[in-house]
């Protein structure tokens, strides 16, 4: 498949006339600075643009600036981010803004090079550049590699290292010099409401529609080229819902690894029964007055999937590892989405 890497070019001036027609209202675009692009931005990576817009508002309100998130503690943000996913994302938000504070006078460094220098910021989050700064650099992540692929027709493998930089550079090449942020954002726009994946990009209303391989050869089924995902490991958990005296145990997940640092409900590997769960209990220290079914839940990680079954417990006794938590100290902890039937289900028993 020969690639027409000119309709890239092509595409530019009819994709920002549609996009100044049909960009999205969000909330990091009616007010925009710095700060609020790169928080923007760092919270739509792996997450619908739906799903961040409350989070993104409550996030602003209570830490507006810079120094606000290089100060607030980590509990604190991790409970403004808690459903979001991917903690480590507000754990190297932090980590950057107090070097931006401390290197930077508070003040985010003002080009590509700079950015990449920051925790968490990458080569896409860093086109941030082009946004704030005017910097002409294309942002390539999913949605412009889609868009990208379609209208050149390039039939190789986008996950691919080496065809994600041929991509990057001949993106750079088409981008618009003077609006280089309006570019991205167009790309972006175009890429999750109109040059949709998995076979169903709406054609009919596409700016590119005229300059797009894909279309003129009937492609939008077959492109991009993506390499098949490895399948996930499932992973048999029983979640500990352990309650003693009005307050309910949690522990701290390790400090690397899935879930780093977070608060959880004990848990262990199995599909254990009453019996099981009573001899756990044992091996913990804890004696169990009460066991009872909490029902099953799943959660499907990056490359791990999590059949989990809970049980209601109220005990006796304890060990050092765990923390008793009563209702409002419950509620100030982030607990991971994983177990987010389960924590309703304890929030509603400690009320």
């Amino acid at each position: 498949m020969t690639e027409h890497w000119e309709n890239l070019n092509a595409l530019t001036a009819p994709l920002l006339t549609w996009y100044d027609l049909n960009g999205r209202m969000l909330p990091w675009r009616s007010v925009v600075t710095p700060y609020r692009t790169w928080v923007s931005e760092i919270m739509l990576q792996q997450t619908r643009v739906g799903a961040v817009i409350p989070y993104f508002e409550r996030f602003m309100e209570e830490l507006p600036d810079v120094s606000a998130l290089a100060a607030v503690s980590e509990e604190r943000l991790l409970k403004l981010w808690e459903g979001l996913g991917y903690y480590s994302r507000a754990r190297n938000l932090q980590r950057a803004a107090k070097i931006v504070v401390s290197d930077f006078g508070g003040a985010l460094p003002q080009s590509y090079h700079a950015l990449l220098s920051l925790p968490g910021i990458g080569e896409y989050t860093a086109a941030i550049a082009s946004i704030n700064f005017s910097e002409p650099v294309a942002a390539v992540d999913g949605n412009l590699l889609r868009v990208a692929a379609r209208v050149s027709g390039c039939g190789e493998d986008i996950m691919d290292a080496k065809v994600r930089r041929l991509f990057r550079q001949r993106l750079d090449a088409a981008i618009d010099a003077n609006r280089p942020g309006a570019y991205n954002q167009a790309m972006m726009d175009l890429g999750a409401t109109v040059c949709l994946p998995n076979g169903a990009p709406k054609c009919e209303i596409c700016p590119a529609r005229t300059v797009c391989e894909a279309y003129k050869n009937g492609l939008t089924e077959v492109l991009p080229v993506r390499a098949k995902k490895k399948s996930r490991r499932v992973e048999e958990r029983t979640v500990l819902l352990l309650f003693q005296g009005g307050k309910v145990a949690l522990r701290k997940r390790p400090d690397t690894g899935l879930l780093a640092s977070l608060w959880e409900f004990p848990s262990i590997l199995g599909n254990l029964d009453e019996s099981g769960v009573s001899l756990a209990l044992a091996q913990m220290g804890l004696s169990a007055e009460s066991i009872a079914p909490a029902g099953s839940a799943k959660h499907i990680f990056t490359h791990i999937e999590w059949d989990m079954k809970g049980y209601f417990a109220d005990v006796t006794g304890g060990t050092d590892d765990l923390f008793w938590a009563d209702a409002d100290a419950f509620d100030a902890l982030a607990l991971p989405t994983a177990f987010k039937k389960y924590t309703a289900l304890v929030r509603a028993r400690l009320q």
